[in-house]
């Protein structure tokens, strides 16, 4: 029993370890949106078309489409009110009228084939005028300058796709150092910054930010490609990269910032739609994810109360890493340090998460997301 428990403290903390270097060199590539020059009135910027899919989003939706209405490169705001059964559709309307800048698409049916919320996505996009696109959620709120230097470092960059992580807000201890924990993850598995380098296959999308020119919008299959997508942001970003365009990914700080979920059981039910479709709606992938996640992130910590000697010694270099892990990740988002305690609870809710998706599009042969039922062979069959 020693010998395994040395053994696999070793993997735990040879792991972290290389986490820690990886996360580390591949940071320091990372760039602010903050530290992007507001461009001056003078200079030249492509008019941006801003494109929002909302459906029942009344609780947020006149927050984040007035702060739309307010970016400096904003052409015109286009929110398609996708099928909504509550006030939404009537407050959009109500701002439009203030507002010429804003035109709202109400849809009242979806085509077979097709997600609503990329449909939906699909058809503001279709009657868009602007050069570059911005596809965004209606409870994004961001700075009026956020867009237009989002824009410049596109063209100064001799870019084709721009995404931008934003601050994410939730209250509460748990929900904050899950939000944490689930910034380090999307690190460790996407690494954003490979995904500039052309030789690199890593990609890169943010649903909150995602800014595109519109013709390499198309020459990468618009969102017909992803119809069937629930990670269509992520995917988004695949294509893009597919199609031998150019990426980049930019922290968006106290510039873009997004109210996520209000409370756990929200969060839960939230991600149940698209947890499982991260992982190809592959069960293998789920038990190995789940295995590795335990063994790196779960473990450790037991083993420093449990176990002695070297292995109680290298469980322990395996906390300290994650512990200063938390810590950076938490000052980039401006969340208590101190809530690094809570960090193996967020990881097994992780791995929850994982978990109860799984299971739900598994025992009922689908998922159900804004009020529509999705067949699992469907989901399955656009395969990225």
């Amino acid at each position: 029993m020693h010998a395994l428990h040395l053994w696999l403290a070793a993997v735990a903390a040879a792991a972290q370890l290389a986490v820690l270097a990886d996360l580390a060199l591949g940071g320091r590539r990372l760039r602010l949106l903050r530290d992007v020059p507001t461009p001056a009135p003078s200079d030249p910027v492509a008019a941006v078309s801003v494109v929002v899919a909302a459906r029942n989003e009344a609780r947020g939706v006149e927050a984040g489409v007035r702060s739309l209405l307010a970016l400096h490169a904003a052409a015109e705001v286009i929110v398609v009110d996708d099928r909504s059964d509550d006030e939404t559709g009537a407050i959009l309307n109500r701002i439009a009228a203030g507002h010429p800048r804003l035109r709202v698409i109400h849809l009242a049916e979806l085509p077979p084939g097709w997600l609503g919320k990329n449909h939906a996505l699909w058809r503001g996009a279709a009657e868009s005028a602007g050069e570059l696109l911005l596809f965004t959620d209606a409870d994004v709120v961001m700075e009026p300058t956020a867009l237009s230097r989002a824009a410049a470092y596109l063209a100064q960059e001799g870019l084709d796709h721009v995404t931008v992580a934003p601050r994410v807000h939730m209250p509460g201890a748990l929900l904050q150092a899950f939000a944490v924990a689930f910034g380090l993850f999307f690190s460790v598995y996407a690494r954003p910054w490979k995904a500039r380098d052309p030789r690199s296959r890593r990609h890169v999308g943010i649903g909150a930010f995602n800014l595109l020119r519109a013709e390499a919008y198309r020459a990468a299959g618009t969102h017909r490609a992803i119809a069937m997508r629930p990670d269509d942001d992520m995917k988004l970003g695949k294509i893009v990269k597919k199609a031998g365009l150019r990426q980049d990914f930019l922290v968006g700080g106290e510039l873009v910032g997004v109210e996520w979920y209000a409370s756990v059981r929200e969060l839960v039910e939230g991600l149940k739609k698209n947890a499982f479709a991260g992982l190809e709606y592959s069960v293998p992938a789920v038990v190995a994810s789940t295995l590795l996640h335990l063994l790196v992130y779960t473990l450790p910590w037991i083993g420093v109360l449990a176990a002695h000697g070297a292995a109680r010694a290298l469980y322990g270099v395996a906390v300290a890493v994650m512990l200063l892990l938390f810590a950076g990740a938490a000052r980039v988002q401006r969340i208590p340090v101190r809530y690094a305690l809570l960090f193996p609870a967020a990881c097994l809710l992780f791995v929850y998460i994982v978990w109860n998706a799984a299971a739900y599009t598994l025992r009922t042969g689908g998922i159900e997301w804004r009020g529509t039922r999705y067949p699992l062979a469907e989901l399955r069959a656009n395969r990225v």
